[in-house]
């Protein structure tokens, strides 16, 4: 299999359980502590990217790349990201939506987007910089 099919398998694997966790934060926060939608989300996406960048950065691009400098380009696709998308789920569920589609539609339209960017911007020239060599 090419080395980039299974780049964004492994990159698909890791969202999915940062989106679980997303989902998990969420539940909590939305069900038992009733905070207003937008703060549960805000939460959860929080904790689901702290999840995604650490294990994508080892695991999916091997980078070695400045960690500091790597968080603060995911951090800059999460200050456009997060408004654009906290307003739409503002307006869909103001319009009725059910608040857990909007928030699986919402991570999937975050996986797709999340992928490209860093594979191009934030890991595009570090990719698999942090292999190990064989002794």
């Amino acid at each position: 299999m090419n080395k980039e099919v299974i780049r964004a398998v492994k990159f698909f694997f890791f969202s999915a359980s940062a989106g679980i966790i997303e989902l998990l934060v969420f539940a909590l926060l939305n069900e038992t502590l009733h905070l207003e939608y937008w703060i549960s989300y805000l939460c959860a996406l929080i904790c689901s990217v702290l999840w995604n960048f650490t294990l994508n950065r080892k695991f999916t691009f091997k980078s070695a790349a400045n960690v500091p400098v790597a968080m603060l380009k995911v951090f800059a696709y999460y200050c456009v990201f997060t408004p654009c998308s906290t307003l739409l789920v503002r307006f869909l569920t103001g319009l009725g939506w059910n608040e857990y589609l909007v928030t699986l539609m919402n991570m999937g339209l975050n996986l797709c987007t999340e992928f490209l960017y860093q594979r191009f911007v934030v890991f595009g020239k570090s990719i698999d910089t942090n292999v190990k060599k064989a002794e």
